[in-house]
């Protein structure tokens, strides 16, 4: 699978933050994808977003290869 294909699948997906993301902070999450879950480097979507560890995200974007920006998937 290359980079491009990936990045599609990966828009949309839900994770669980592993380490708190927000302004400042490089956080990570764990997504399930391929038939396993993997952790990535993540980034808030909105610059001024917090989310702490244990909060359900939306990936937004992917930047590859580990890297996400994200925002809380159900209001926070």
């Amino acid at each position: 699978m290359d980079d491009a294909s990936m990045e599609t699948s990966m828009v949309g997906l839900l994770g669980r933050v592993t380490g708190t993301v927000g302004p400042g902070l490089v956080g990570e999450v764990i997504v399930r994808i391929r038939g396993g879950a993997e952790h990535f480097l993540a980034h808030p979507a909105s610059p001024e977003e917090r989310i702490e560890i244990g909060t359900v995200v939306t990936v937004m974007e992917h930047l590859p290869p580990r890297t996400v920006y994200v925002t809380a998937a159900y209001g926070g």
